[in-house]
């Protein structure tokens, strides 16, 4: 630790995010994501705290469970956070670290490498006061958010279970505002079958799988409703073979954000039961809801009221919204008073200007810290 007098010092802290950010973590790459769980893990060792490692499968990294020696026993406060970045091995040359003004850029500094960090120091602060929260914090550490966490929901949804709390360190919105509502995700693959024919003599012996994939892709289109929130993006197609040839087959993927749980059992009701609207030509549609809605629950209000009290103490106004994005943090409100964006302020999530805003490292740890301080 620094000498500095100030315990939530923003440039050591920056220093800490520093560490996380020069260890590239693209959610393929597991022996990267590995690596940095170790550093993190490494970080509890002097803490009064257990860490789990959880081994990864399914081409992930390892999970991690850094759980407080105390209050276990009961249900306290879950943190979210994950190690995973979409950037790929070597973009830390593109976008190395570095700081301009206020801003600090690097891969996956904003998503969420800083919200992770911050998050840690909090707690670590907590224990080097000698302090003991209300209740116990557990933070879960994973590896595959970016794709969607397949090998981490049951480990997240048993975790949120047991906890009567859950605060999530996805990145701040739009100036700060914390999240306090998710679309939930649904992802489908759509395949058609047709028959295949010489286009120039024999065209009236196909059946084109484009032709219908054009079809679906309208029907598709129609259920957007900007008035409720509803989004079908048909964002990927493929089909046929040479352009002499009817087309046998076609593709497409399909993404749906649904803000509501009667929105998710319409719209993909409606979407797995897409049908051919032409004569020897099969349409297959397979998928499902990926991540259930983030509804702001009652439970969920009262704690986002709580920490507005909070950050109004800390100095700063705490606004919440509600996001078209998914996270970790869909899979604990449907249950658990949930809430995101926790995590630092900034912009260009996934892109190469990603970056964080060093003026929200201080008053949003601290907000952390009165969380885990005031909750019980």
């Amino acid at each position: 630790m620094s000498a500095t007098t100030d315990p939530f010092d923003s440039s050591v802290i920056l220093d800490g995010i520093r560490r996380w950010v020069e260890i590239e973590t693209p959610t393929d790459a597991p022996d990267q994501v590995n690596r940095l769980a170790a550093l993190v893990a490494d970080g509890y060792r002097d803490l009064p705290a257990t860490v789990a490692r959880i081994a990864g499968r399914d081409g992930c990294g390892d999970h991690l469970l850094a759980r407080s020696s105390w209050g276990q026993d009961a249900p306290g406060i879950l943190v979210l956070s994950h190690l995973d970045t979409v950037h790929p091995l070597g973009f830390i040359e593109r976008l190395p670290f570095r700081i301009e003004g206020d801003c600090a850029y690097g891969p996956g500094i904003y998503d969420m490498k800083g919200g992770a960090y911050l998050a840690y120091y909090a707690f670590r602060q907590l224990c080097l006061s000698g302090e003991q929260s209300p209740l116990g914090i557990t933070h879960l550490f994973v590896s595959d958010e970016e794709i969607g966490s397949p090998t981490s929901r049951a480990l997240i949804e048993e975790e949120g279970r047991r906890a009567k709390y859950v605060l999530v360190t996805e990145p701040a919105r739009d100036g700060g505002k914390v999240v306090t509502g998710r679309k939930g995700v649904a992802r489908f693959d759509v395949s058609i079958t047709g028959v295949p024919s010489h286009a120039g003599t024999r065209p009236q012996d196909g059946r084109s799988a484009i032709r219908e994939l054009a079809n679906v892709i309208q029907a598709l289109e129609a259920l957007n409703d900007p008035t409720r929130g509803v989004t079908v993006n048909v964002g990927l197609v493929r089909g046929g073979t040479r352009p002499n040839v009817i087309p046998e087959t076609a593709y497409a993927e399909v993404d749906a954000r649904l803000p509501t749980f009667a929105d998710a059992d319409e719209i993909v009701t409606k979407i797995l039961n897409l049908k051919s609207r032409s004569e020897g030509v099969t349409v297959d549609v397979m998928g499902a809801l990926n991540r259930p809605p983030y509804e702001k629950s009652n439970a969920g209000a009262a704690l986002f009221e709580h920490a507005r009290t909070l950050a109004d103490e800390v100095g700063f106004d705490l606004v919440g919204t509600s996001t078209g994005g998914g996270s970790d943090g869909n899979f604990t409100a449907p249950f658990t008073a949930t809430l995101d964006g926790l995590g630092v302020d900034g912009k260009g999530a996934h892109t190469h200007y990603e970056q964080m805003y060093i003026s929200s490292i201080k008053p949003r740890t601290r907000l952390l810290h009165r969380l885990y301080q005031t909750l019980r």
